[in-house]
């Protein structure tokens, strides 16, 4: 749980690129919560699977 804000952050950062026309970051942006997700779950013993969800219901803040 420590590190979950980062996958807010990320997730706050595709909505802006999305919002201005940033396709291809946006696109990348998606990547880089899975890898984010993936690598959070294994630090903090939990499942990938379970990580990936939490990525995908992550809230925007902005």
């Amino acid at each position: 749980m420590a590190h979950d804000w980062i996958l807010d952050v990320l997730t706050d950062l595709k909505a802006y690129a999305t919002k201005n026309g940033l396709s291809a970051l946006a696109d990348e942006l998606d990547e880089v919560t899975l890898v984010a997700a993936t690598e959070i779950a294994s630090v903090e013993g939990r499942s990938p699977v379970a990580a990936a969800q939490n990525a995908r219901s992550s809230g925007v803040v902005f």
